[in-house]
């Protein structure tokens, strides 16, 4: 990297911020057709593949704090891709579903995902990419 100083080009940090910027980038310019933020994409992932999940289960799994996650999930059922029902077993509890507005824009974003994952996954080998997953985790688990 001749155009950072010498310092930075050993931090750790400054190369996770790099590469997040970038694949965050890349995500954007992919995923411009579902119209919808990789937060927003990964709350409609998760209802889609756990219909009746809360909105306190969608924060835990995401690592979002409770605000940000209902703010979320008021986004997505405003545009009618989220409904919220109560509970079948706990009603102090509201069970998140896809609308059928919601599964359509899903369906598009799983395919902006795909587009971007093979555009990230092609920079490594497959041992590579398992490895850095592994790396990966043990910074945010």
């Amino acid at each position: 990297m001749p155009d950072v100083p010498h310092e930075l080009d050993g931090i750790l940090g400054f190369h996770i911020r790099l590469a997040h910027g970038a694949v965050y980038r890349h995500f954007n310019e992919t995923s411009g057709s579902a119209g919808l933020t990789q937060k927003q994409t990964s709350v409609l992932w998760l209802v889609g593949d756990e219909p009746g999940i809360s909105q306190t289960d969608i924060a835990r799994r995401l690592h979002i704090d409770r605000a940000t996650t209902m703010a979320i999930i008021n986004t997505l059922t405003m545009r009618d891709y989220l409904e919220r029902r109560s509970s079948s077993t706990d009603r102090r509890r509201q069970a998140l579903h896809l609308t059928p507005a919601g599964q359509a824009a899903l369906t598009i974003a799983r395919a902006a995902v795909a587009a971007h994952e093979a555009w990230l996954v092609a920079r490594f080998k497959p041992a590579e990419v398992t490895q850095l997953i592994a790396l990966l985790r043990r910074i945010h688990d």
